[in-house]
């Protein structure tokens, strides 16, 4: 099935269109960077900020006051670009940069493509599973539902009040 995909969502063009105009244009960088490593992606908003999307999220970038931010989208991507992404002032998840400096666009499409490969291997796990029972929620047996039995006789509370 080929269906022709739009650049963006109308509502990721309308974030973009309210970030000032020095943000915007690096943002505008790094989102052709990311089409570039991902162009079947499809690129939406996610928690108010643009993500690109391709058997689940990829990546998310935003900007702020004082900078933009590049959100890899898993721990597994962070650590593996850890040294190279060192010199980038990092939050839980986040990279920050700003225009005087700038994130590699060859580093940005290596770890587009590396969280690619990522959501693949998930999605592919997750198809192979499907319709076997799971081990981590394995089916409740019957019997084991059934509630305590009670002995017969009277409660400890029936014999004190006589």
């Amino acid at each position: 099935m080929n269906r022709r995909r739009t650049f963006g969502s109308p509502e990721v063009e309308e974030y973009l269109a309210n970030v000032p105009d020095e943000f915007r244009e690096a943002l505008e960088r790094l989102r052709k960077t990311i089409r570039a490593a991902a162009p079947n992606a499809d690129e939406v908003l996610s928690y108010r900020i643009p993500a690109f999307r391709q058997n689940g999220i990829l990546v998310y970038y935003a900007a702020f006051k004082d900078h933009c931010s590049f959100f890899p989208g898993s721990t597994a991507a962070r650590l593996k670009f850890a040294v190279e992404l060192k010199p980038f002032r990092a939050g839980k998840g986040t990279f920050q940069f700003t225009l005087q400096r700038p994130i590699p666009a060859t580093l940005v499409k290596r770890i587009v493509r590396a969280r690619l490969a990522e959501n693949r291997s998930l999605a592919s796990k997750k198809r192979a599973s499907a319709g076997r029972p799971s081990d981590r929620h394995p089916k409740v047996r019957r019997d084991s539902r059934r509630r305590p039995v009670r002995r017969r006789g009277k409660r400890a509370s029936e014999s004190e009040s006589e």
